[in-house]
């Protein structure tokens, strides 16, 4: 199986998020923004960063790259997609997933290790995970606090397409303690933790993050 990772100017968890691709058991695909074509890949990952140095929007300038167009397309004819941290950002941005990501609730920088609860567990990439697990991945944004109008959120909630929150207190004003959510289709997802840095004991809090990794690939062989 091959999975895609772009990488955007700014981008800085490529490297990281196509290694834990690896270890998950897939081959990792480097794509670059300006590219014309997936490359035949099966999956894509938008990693975290600071794309375009985060000018006017998180994600917004990344949302007009030549390879979005081919994602969206792919996307909204089912291949499964992930973005984490700055890859969430950009699939609002590309209207692949609704509400938006702004500046934290104390407008500072943050980065810590975080417990989240996976409450979706019927997505390709989470599909790992038990229902009601909890996990602990690093947390690392300056605006990583989902908002979204009351409608929306009932949507989300009434869905099921709230695939993660944070437990505990609320680390950056995010609504209902969201801290990922999927499209209607449930092949899209928006992660703003990232499990990519949490796939080795020896170099993250735990190895709990790779189970998004080894999801996309059970996913795809059912």
């Amino acid at each position: 199986m091959r999975v895609g990772v772009i990488t955007f100017p700014g981008t800085l968890d490529d490297r990281d998020a196509a290694r834990a691709v690896v270890v998950g058991g897939a081959q990792a695909v480097s794509l670059w923004h300006g590219d014309a074509d997936l490359k035949g890949v099966d999956a894509v990952v938008l990693p975290g960063g600071f794309s375009y140095g985060d000018y006017l929007r998180c994600g917004a300038i990344s949302r007009f790259a030549p390879v979005m167009q081919l994602v969206i397309e792919a996307a909204n004819k089912g291949m499964p997609v992930l973005g984490i941290c700055n890859g969430f950002q950009v699939l609002c941005e590309s209207h692949l997933l609704p509400g938006a990501l702004t500046r934290n609730s104390d407008l500072h920088f943050l980065c810590r290790d975080q417990e989240i609860e996976v409450v979706n567990n019927q997505t390709p990439w989470t599909n790992s995970f038990k229902q009601g697990e909890k996990i602990v991945i690093p947390l690392k944004n300056g605006e990583g606090s989902f908002q979204c109008d009351d409608q929306t959120l009932a949507m989300l909630e009434s869905k099921g397409r709230v695939i993660a929150r944070y437990v505990g207190e609320n680390p950056n004003g995010s609504r209902n303690l969201i801290a990922g959510i999927s499209n209607a289709q449930g092949n899209v997802v928006g992660l703003m933790p990232h499990p990519e840095h949490a796939i080795n004991e020896l170099t993250g809090p735990s190895s709990q993050g790779l189970g998004f990794f080894t999801s996309i690939l059970h996913a795809m062989v059912k």
